[in-house]
């Protein structure tokens, strides 16, 4: 499976090496783009509030050793 993406990127790189139409390479550009969008900018601020709190509880010390959240949380795992 890893010498068919190996494939399809040099074949993608070859293709664009030869490729002319300004409009493509810049929608091209924009998928680019599009793709470095932070995950951060991406997630709700309930989501964004409880990671704060989290690294909040672990910076002041407010922290549960991994054997007792996984009893607390083990119906689930």
């Amino acid at each position: 499976m890893a010498i068919d993406l190996q494939n399809k990127k040099i074949e993608l790189i070859q293709w664009l090496s030869t490729l002319n139409n300004e409009i493509i390479i810049d929608k091209l550009m924009e998928l680019r783009e599009s793709e470095k969008t932070d995950w951060w900018n991406e997630i709700s601020e309930g989501e964004k509030e409880s990671i704060e709190k989290g690294i909040e509880d672990a910076n002041s010390g407010n922290l549960k050793p991994q054997s007792e959240v996984r009893k607390l949380y083990e119906k689930w795992l």
